[in-house]
């Protein structure tokens, strides 16, 4: 998986593909979420009120798993310069506490953009430990081109210039 992330953009082909490590999904990580976010819906932090919901039981933030999605992939930044976008994030089941999820991610597109740095676009598919889908996700990279990998940025970090 990692060797992915050593290649320089011209190196990547569309298709190339790995999955990620699980990480477990607890109530912990709700609570301090919850109190980093502020969003406190009771679907995430009320037993009582989540029992009498559909789910039947308090679930994950859908954007605590899209965090820890993030947080997955092993992004090296001697390689990847900058998120660039998330898009067309589609939660398909919740993840209940004590689900384990891990990431099946491709390259799905590759656009060059600059000399120095090219547009990775890669779809992940975030599964719980019985392999269902619980989210789907599309995140555009800028990734540096060629063989340099000394932690430099294009335009000396300035990423407004970038298509």
């Amino acid at each position: 998986m990692t060797e992915l992330f050593q290649r320089g953009f011209d190196a990547l082909s569309i298709g190339d593909a790995f999955v990620t490590r699980g990480r477990t999904i607890g109530e912990a990580d709700v609570g301090l979420f919850a109190g980093l976010t502020g969003d406190h819906h009771p679907l995430h932090t009320d037993a009582v009120f989540a029992a009498g919901h559909p789910f039947g039981e308090r679930v994950a933030h859908g954007m605590l798993v899209l965090s820890c999605a993030a947080g997955l992939v092993p992004f090296d930044p001697a390689q990847v310069v900058a998120l660039r976008r998330v898009r067309d994030v589609t939660f398909k089941q919740p993840v209940r506490f004590g689900d384990t999820i891990r990431c099946e991610c491709a390259i799905s597109q590759l656009s060059p953009l600059q000399d120095d740095v090219g547009l990775v676009t890669c779809d992940i598919r975030v599964r719980n430990q019985d392999a269902a889908l619980v989210c789907r996700i599309a995140v555009d990279v800028l990734w540096r081109r060629g063989g340099d990998s000394t932690g430099a940025t294009p335009a000396s970090g300035d990423l407004s210039s970038v298509s």
